[in-house]
């Protein structure tokens, strides 16, 4: 993955470029503001377009608008992982105060090489952004399989009371189980220690009788 699957990027309050960057030539910043223009402007969310084997994906929180063109073969979550870093390295720069008196591209001095370097960080740790992005989506269907099953209890009648007696109750079973099995194991090794004693004398025996017949037979004395 080259780092020219990132063509274009930009940042702009409503619908003004703040700052923008690219090292390519094309319609794609023309293209990018008519998508722009029909965000909408009051809902803090992320859209994806496609054009002509690229996406077009947008970022949208608290009046600003963070865009970045890329080639259709690069996932869209890679491309939202570049806007999500592009989003808070400027906000931390220039929120609260520059990014809401700005004029169109007058920070493209200072923010466009911020953004070519988040191209290269994303693009140079695209496999390891990615498996992060599928772990936190385990973690997250997890969290929703637990929260579904929470909700189907309570709708089931079963509040959060019974839910903890039966925890309980299955973990006093659980030691009761824990318990007999380590009553039957003890159980187990007495009769096995028994058995072993009971040959033991067997065989004790045995050499004895067997000892008493050989002295017998050859008249033992001193």
């Amino acid at each position: 993955m080259g780092q020219g699957s990132f063509i274009y990027s930009f940042v702009a309050r409503g619908t003004m470029v703040l700052a923008e960057y690219t090292e390519f030539t094309g319609n794609f910043p023309s293209i990018a503001a008519q998508c722009l223009q029909k965000l909408p402007s009051s809902s803090n969310s992320k859209f994806t377009y496609n054009c002509d084997h690229h996406t077009f994906n947008f970022l949208v929180e608290d009046g600003f608008a963070y865009c970045v063109v890329a080639k259709d073969a690069l996932s869209k979550q890679i491309s939202i992982a570049f806007l999500e870093r592009v989003k808070a390295d400027f906000k931390k720069r220039y929120g609260g105060g520059k990014a809401s008196t700005a004029i169109p591209k007058s920070l493209n001095k200072e923010f466009g090489p911020v953004m070519k370097e988040h191209m290269k960080y994303i693009v140079d740790h695209a496999e390891e952004i990615e498996k992060l992005i599928k772990v936190k989506a385990q973690v997250s269907e997890v969290k929703s399989i637990m929260l579904e099953n929470i909700d189907k209890a309570i709708d089931r009648g079963e509040n959060l009371t019974v839910l903890t007696d039966k925890t309980e109750n299955l973990r006093s079973q659980a030691q009761e189980y824990k318990k007999q099995g380590t009553q039957v194991r003890r159980k187990l090794w007495y009769q096995n220690m028994k058995i072993k004693l009971v040959v033991l004398g067997i065989l004790l025996l045995l050499v004895l009788i067997i000892w008493l017949s050989v002295c017998h037979g050859f008249n033992c004395t001193d």
